[in-house]
Formats: C-alpha cells, structure tokens, sequence
C-alpha cells in the first residue's frame, strides 16, 4: 500500500492515531499514521459481539450448575483450559476438573488464588458472576 492510499476512517481508535508501514514515492517503507479503518471496525464489531454471545452462553450454563464460575472468567480472558493450565501451573486435567461446579466449590484458597491471579483478580471476584453478587 502506498503512504497515499493509508486508510483515514473511523474506526475503533476513537480519534487516536496508530502506526502502519506503507511505500513512499521512492518505493521505501515509512511509517504513516492512520486513524483506522472502516473494515477494521466492522470486524471488530462482529468480533465483540460474538464474544458478548459466547459470554452470555456461558454465563447461562453457570447459572444452571453446568459449569464452574471458572468458565465464565476464561471465556472474559478468551482462555481455554490449556493456556489457563499454563498460566497457572497446573495440568490440563486437573483445569478441566475444576469446571466442574461441585469440584470448584471444594477448592482450595491456594488453588483459588493461582486461578485469581491468572484472571487478575481477587479470589472472591472470582467464586462469583460480576452484577450478580454470587
């Protein structure tokens, strides 16, 4: 792309300006600043609200007991139990175990506080749905 052609939409910087390489007249790369895309922000959007349903679907599934309040943090952190087994130290088993709301429930403090930190949380914000105090 040349420095020219550099999109100048609206888009989901609101107002800020960011960084992108394009070809200047000589045919060497520059860097121009861009305030975005208009295609950008529409991915964008569909992206945020797949994630909003996704979220919702999993909160619903806490809601009924199918799945620990574990879940519902992963989906906020778009973790899935690997990178959450990672983050945390422990097996991917044993994250897959703690999906489990009955097993989630007899969690240790310590066990509950690696699984905060992961998400950035404190330990009571994670036994819980935010807005729904428990």
């Amino acid at each position: 792309m040349r420095a020219h052609e550099v999109p100048q939409d609206d888009s989901v910087l609101e107002g800020r300006r960011r960084a992108c390489y394009a070809l200047d007249a000589q045919g060497r790369y520059v860097v121009v600043a861009s305030r975005g895309w208009e295609v950008e922000r529409i991915v964008n959007e569909h992206a945020r609200d797949a994630l909003r349903e996704q979220l919702e679907a999993v909160r619903l599934q806490v809601l009924a007991g199918k799945v620990s309040a574990l879940a519902y943090h992963m989906t906020v952190c778009q973790m899935d139990y690997r990178l959450l087994a990672a983050n945390t130290g422990m097996s991917r088993f044993r994250v897959r175990r703690h999906l489990r709301p009955k097993v989630f429930a007899r969690l240790s403090h310590a066990v509950l506080e690696r699984y905060a930190h992961a998400f950035g949380l404190s330990v009571a914000e994670l036994a819980r749905l935010p807005g729904l105090g428990g």
